[in-house]
């Protein structure tokens, strides 16, 4: 073989290589700054020592200390993880080792209990011997990496070199490779502009990070990868700090996110700047407004009603100077609050640990990047009124056929309900099978049906009118687009007038004659008397009037589909039904706190709604 053949295919695979890299900014460039020490994920040795401090000291740290370790304690009884799908996921495993690993790394950096540190390892060597991570389903591998990423680098010095080399060569081979791959051959997850992004990007960093010193070259370059990734992703927060997944997977994007941004921020002394990108520094207000009074959000979309914890509350507090998410996140985690409450929280300033919303935020709010509205009567009271509203988009993901749907607190109960998602593993449940499952379709949300049709899959609903004021707010949404193939023009009002009244107003024009059903999903006891109903539950109690049109009435039918669709047995949909098909109407139900009946009132057309 001749000497220039040699030459000139080391050449074509020089510039190759450099083809393939040259976007991505040189090692120097973005490990440069690279914290020498370990820990350096979240925390650093002086974090340690605080952290410490402070379980002997303050209160909320105390409480959290001692129910941590009552987790780690059952822990240590418990079989490690196991390569175990459910469906076409191993999600649920990368779950249990994150809890784990993270409680009882954490732990063992609090007390230098050693127990801890064992059953940790123990766990990465578990899946350090995994035959892969289940790479088909990213997430999981993702977030396996995260997992391990953050016990290598919390049990550094408590691991021999040989344990390290164990994790490290598992770290690399199941979780970091696999995701370079998934770069070079453009997997989907790669390009996302959803929660996907956020989480495979982060963990896939964080892991990285945890072992940049002793694998610079692959580490490099997926931090490269990452970063330009997961930036799409954050538009999503754009321009007021909505997002269109709902409450429950802002939770799952938020989380992620902030294990990304964290760990540049202790690792290399560096957010890349994306902090700054439109709508994140906001995107805590969306989070504090979509928890009602009684804990539960509104949980449009894939999602249950259960708030849950949300410890990345307490880092954006302190990157954003927001005291009000902190005081949030503190004034309803759970006793069981992760190891990560107590870093972000030890991290706070003195001033901004407190743990009641101040009466200053506003009692209505808009977020109109993803039309949805929430209202309420008041701040730190678990009776208050609250209502949230969407118009939003169809084909955002994990949506359902929703627009117009809202859920409705009063006394201390949820009234009108979303029932949420359905079981991912029924067949094509993200495929061509989606909308006719009943929790997904039009027919189980509080919004109108018409002619017992979907809404259109690709239809959006804007808010196009908005007013926050001390006796009335309201939002009005544009639903034309959800009914087209049924109607010209479809509005809905709803204002929340004197803290005790909410007001749902339906106007419908159709070329022809269409069937026109209101629905009200509740869980209460219902006693109608043809144009009134009085809902119950204990001793709680809405009364609902038809205000308009003539001749409509309630009407209970069943909100429980056939099996193996969920069943909600206790869950029953209040209707107004008209009493003949129609071209044009107005449907004005008004909803009251208590057994009185509301007070007659103009009803003035939606387009004369104030607030454009």
């Amino acid at each position: 073989m001749s000497s220039h053949f040699l030459l000139t295919s080391a050449l074509v695979s020089v510039l190759l290589t450099s083809c393939i890299h040259a976007a991505d900014p040189p090692q120097a460039e973005n490990l440069k700054d690279l914290h020498a020490s370990h820990p350096r994920l979240f925390m650093h040795s002086e974090d340690v020592a605080r952290l410490r401090e402070m379980v002997k000291t303050d209160p909320f740290m105390k409480a959290w200390h001692e129910n941590l370790r009552a987790s780690g304690q059952r822990m240590l009884r418990q079989d490690p993880i196991q390569h175990k799908l459910i469906g076409p996921r191993l999600l649920s495993q990368s779950r249990t080792a994150l809890q784990r690993i993270s409680t009882l790394a954490g732990l063992y950096l609090i007390d230098g209990d050693k127990r801890f540190a064992e059953r940790a390892r123990t766990e990465m060597f578990t899946a350090a011997a995994f035959p892969d991570w289940n790479p088909s389903h990213f997430l999981d591998t993702a977030e396996m990496s995260n997992a391990l990423g953050i016990g290598y680098d919390w049990l550094y010095d408590f691991l021999s070199p040989e344990d390290r080399k164990t994790i490290r060569t598992g770290l690399v081979k199941l979780g970091l490779q696999v995701g370079l791959d998934g770069f070079d051959k453009g997997a989907w997850w790669t390009q996302s502009t959803h929660n996907w992004s956020q989480v495979c990007n982060g963990g896939l960093t964080v892991g990285a990070l945890a072992i940049a010193d002793e694998e610079p070259a692959i580490a490099s370059r997926l931090i490269a990868l990452c970063r330009r990734a997961i930036k799409p992703s954050m538009n999503a927060f754009a321009p007021d700090g909505g997002f269109a997944e709902g409450p429950g997977y802002w939770g799952y994007a938020t989380s992620y996110n902030v294990f990304y941004l964290a760990a540049l921020e202790s690792a290399l002394a560096t957010d890349f700047d994306l902090n700054p990108m439109p709508g994140y520094a906001q995107t805590g207000f969306y989070r504090i407004q979509s928890v009602s009074p009684i804990g539960k959000t509104f949980n449009y979309a894939d999602a249950g009603d259960g708030a849950g914890s949300a410890a990345q509350m307490l880092y954006l507090a302190r990157i954003f100077k927001q005291p009000a998410f902190a005081a949030h996140e503190l004034s309803r985690t759970p006793q069981n609050a992760s190891i990560f409450h107590m870093i972000w929280y030890s991290q706070l300033p003195i001033e901004n640990r407190k743990s009641e919303i101040e009466n200053t935020l506003p009692l209505a709010a808009v977020f109109r990047g993803v039309n949805v509205a929430f209202f309420r009567s008041g701040w730190n009271d678990p009776n208050a009124l609250f209502v949230g509203i969407k118009g939003g988009d169809n084909k955002a993901n994990h949506s359902h056929l929703d627009l117009g749907s809202f859920v409705l607190d009063s006394q201390g109960k949820r009234f009108a309900v979303d029932l949420g998602g359905d079981d991912y593993n029924l067949p094509a449940y993200f495929g061509n099978k989606r909308w006719t499952y009943y929790r997904l379709r039009t027919e189980s949300h509080n919004t109108l049906t018409l002619d017992g049709q979907n809404q259109d899959p690709k239809a959006a609903a804007p808010i196009v009118a908005f007013t926050s004021g001390k006796t009335r707010s309201h939002a009005v949404i544009d639903l034309s687009a959800g009914y087209r193939a049924q109607a010209t023009k479809v509005l809905r009002g709803l204002a929340m007038i004197g803290g005790n009244r909410v007001l749902v107003q339906d106007e419908v024009t159709a070329s022809d004659p269409v069937d026109v059903r209101w629905n009200f999903l509740t869980p209460a006891k219902i006693d109608i008397q043809n144009t009134t109903a009085t809902l119950t539950q204990g001793s709680a109690v809405l009364f609902m009037r038809i205000l308009s049109p003539a001749g409509a009435s309630f009407e209970v039918i069943s909100a429980n589909p056939p099996p193996p669709q969920r069943q909600q047995p206790d869950i029953h949909n209040l209707t107004v039904r008209l009493p003949n098909k129609t071209t044009s109407t107005r449907i004005a139900v008004m909803i009251s706190v208590g057994r009185e009946q509301p007070a007659p009132m103009d009803r003035e057309p939606l387009d004369q709604w104030p607030g454009r």
